[in-house]
């Protein structure tokens, strides 16, 4: 019991959950299961059914596809305290667009889409309290695609290191990757070599300084000079 109620309180802090009440919450901890998966282990592939949504516990998972040519397209990082395969819930065609692995040992909980749709469909006040929570999430994408494409492969580095610091830092910093940098590279729509290249420019005009998965950012005033 205690460990439900623990449970419950970690996922009020969890914008899917945040707008349940105690009923409707029960209701959801009574379909959830908790998945370990070792480092590379699949939990879905593209293509397969869906029935459930999950929520990171530990770890790191990547949700990629497969280009025509055969390449791994990683689409996003998913981190502890997120939340991942929700939205399949509002489409007709319920199956997994993209596939999903553990980058690192993880555990996952997992919940039944059914029992949270009908949640919804009986409570038009919860309801809107997640759409409009699913707005804020949306205007984050549509800015994180603006990225990705209107801007080049050194742009949306930067970003992505500057955005591991919190906003009012200046001086030097420094930053452990605790995913691949494959892994990054391939999240920011960047070519192995060229992310290799881009921090070895960087490196070179003295903004950072890398050691294996270790960057020290120099210079943070000069990154954010180049965006």
């Amino acid at each position: 019991m205690k460990s439900e109620q623990a449970l419950a309180a970690q996922l009020k802090a969890i914008y899917l959950f945040e707008m349940l009440d105690d009923k409707q919450m029960d209701k959801m901890l009574q379909t959830s299961t908790t998945i370990q998966l070792a480092a590379r282990e699949t939990l879905f592939e593209a293509g397969q059914p869906a029935q459930r949504f999950y929520l990171l516990k530990s770890g790191q998972i990547k949700l990629y596809c497969i280009s025509a040519d055969g390449d791994e397209k990683v689409m996003e990082i998913i981190h502890p305290s997120q939340t991942f395969a929700e939205a399949i819930i509002f489409m007709r065609n319920q199956v997994y667009p993209l596939s999903s692995e553990a980058i690192k040992k993880s555990e996952v909980l997992s919940f039944s889409m059914q029992t949270f749709k009908e949640i919804l469909e009986q409570s038009t006040e919860t309801c809107f309290h997640l759409m409009a929570n699913m707005s804020r999430r949306l205007h984050a994408r549509i800015h994180e695609i603006n990225n990705l494409t209107l801007h080049n492969a050194t742009y949306r580095l930067v970003v992505f290191l500057l955005d591991q610091l919190p906003a009012d830092v200046v001086a030097l910093s420094e930053i452990h990757l605790t995913t691949p940098k494959s892994v990054v590279a391939s999240r920011l729509a960047i070519q192995p070599e060229t992310f290799s290249r881009i921090l070895t420019r960087l490196s070179r005009n003295g903004l950072i300084d890398v050691h294996g998965n270790d960057i020290t950012l120099l210079d943070v005033d000069g990154l954010r000079e180049l965006l």
